[in-house]
């Protein structure tokens, strides 16, 4: 099993897959050549990009967070005016401070191989690192792979082969699920709901009070996102001149807060899955969830449902959805994929949506069945959706898609609560499998590569 705390981590923009993963993975690589004894004869780092980090690299800052993990940066701990100063440094002065430590000559376009004609057959997202001495010797070499969330694997840990016995593998937990039919049985059989299962196997990876305070920490950098995002005035940077528009939202409704207009409640949503996703596209402080291309779905239906009465009930209802909506992205994380190189952005929007419309039907007291149906429902109706960002930026389509995700999330709740007698006669396991039998059809072009689609029929300016 993962942990809940593995789906929700706090980096920064505008790519988990793209800026995270990579960040993550330089960094991975050093700390390798260090404890084999290898930094201080290192004089020279090569990176390839392959596949869709080097077709979307640049928009998405894979260049730049590449550079920033040699340099030692954590994306859980990266400010970002400190990052472009380091940025900034490396560029005026040729030389990159390896793991923070050993300065080495380093020229971007020299040392970074965009290799976009290259997809790796385990992974659309791979990532070759070799560290060269001073006669140009090769000391040390690995490829790994960004896999979607900020999660990354070697290329050795994604050719081995799974375990047969599930149970055994990893962290033991009392209630072990691969499926959502087990989560469901575990459920029934102990009267417990999806939250409070979740709850009890995160004690097996650490003390309850610490879990607890990471999920209050996740749920307090997604609201500071969102206070950010709707604060922040300006066009995103890029090239294609979009510009903000959350806060100018946020205006009007403030203006109005209690207007009887049915329709505001899209507003408020959109408001605020737009102000994280205009942040994540300029660089900010996000959380994945699952994915920073879709981290402002779950963030925005938190806002508008969770923030009301005495802040103990608002720290509750959040703790509630975060746990029910972690559950539902660990089924997808495990039984398919959360990267949008490998699924489109159904892995990515529509797994976000499908996690919220869970995590929202359990704060409205839905049965764990109800839930099932809720996250089902959410993507359902997100099956085959492309990922296909004009010009390899993470705005377009995708900051308006965080909007509609975050209002679908919503309906696929109500639809849930409002169903009675028999269950859907689609499951929740069956729409993850479709979701993940889709994505592998699904041409190369539409999955995170910026060859067709929006990408190619949108003029960028």
């Amino acid at each position: 099993m993962l942990s809940i705390l593995d789906i929700f981590r706090i980096g920064i923009g505008p790519s988990s897959s793209h800026t995270v993963g990579p960040m993550r993975i330089a960094r991975t690589f050093v700390r390798a050549l260090a404890k084999g004894g290898m930094l201080e004869r290192t004089s020279r780092i090569a990176v390839e990009l392959q596949g869709s980090l080097a077709l979307t690299g640049v928009g998405h800052g894979t260049v730049d967070a590449t550079m920033l993990g040699l340099a030692g940066f954590r994306p859980d701990r990266t400010d970002p005016d400190e990052a472009a100063e380091a940025l900034a440094e490396i560029a005026a002065s040729g030389r990159l401070p390896l793991g923070g430590e050993v300065l080495i000559g380093f020229d971007r376009a020299r040392d970074i191989d965009l290799a976009g004609h290259i997809i790796p057959d385990l992974h659309p997202n791979g990532m070759r690192l070799a560290a060269r001495d001073a006669d140009g010797e090769t000391l040390f070499e690995r490829t790994y792979f960004s896999t979607g969330g900020g999660f990354v694997a070697s290329e050795a840990q994604l050719r081995r082969k799974p375990e047969n016995d599930r149970v055994n593998a990893g962290t033991r937990v009392p209630y072990n699920f691969g499926s959502a039919a087990e989560l469901l049985s575990a459920s029934e059989r102990t009267g417990l709901a999806i939250a409070d299962l979740v709850l009890a196997n995160e004690d097996a990876f650490r003390p309850r009070e610490e879990t607890l305070e990471g999920i209050d920490r996740i749920a307090a950098a997604m609201d500071q996102c969102i206070d950010r995002g709707l604060s922040q005035r300006g066009v995103l940077p890029g090239g294609l001149k979009v510009a903000r528009r959350a806060p100018d939202l946020w205006d009007k409704l403030s203006a109005s807060p209690q207007s009887n207009e049915r329709e505001q409640l899209f507003d408020w949503l959109n408001c605020y899955a737009m102000a994280v996703n205009e942040e994540n596209a300029a660089g900010g402080r996000v959380v994945t969830a699952p994915t920073n291309g879709a981290a402002g779905i779950i963030p925005a239906v938190i806002r508008f449902y969770c923030v009301t009465g005495e802040e103990e009930a608002c720290r509750d209802k959040r703790r509630t959805f975060l746990l029910t909506a972690g559950a539902i992205g660990l089924l997808y994380k495990q039984r398919a994929s959360i990267s949008g190189a490998e699924m489109g952005c159904q892995g990515e929007v529509g797994v976000a949506c499908s996690m919220a419309a869970g995590g929202l039907a359990a704060l409205w007291g839905a049965t764990s069945v109800q839930i099932a149906s809720a996250a089902e429902i959410g993507m359902e109706h997100n099956l085959g959706l492309t990922c296909d960002p004009v010009g390899g930026l993470v705005q377009v389509p995708c900051i308006e898609r965080n909007a509609i995700g975050a209002v679908k999330a919503v309906n696929a709740a109500r639809l849930a609560l409002h169903r009675t007698g028999a269950e859907s006669l689609v499951s929740l396991d069956q729409v993850i499998e479709t979701m993940r039998q889709t994505g592998l059809d699904m041409s190369t072009k539409y999955k995170e590569t910026s060859q067709g689609g929006l990408a190619v029929n949108v003029i960028e300016c």
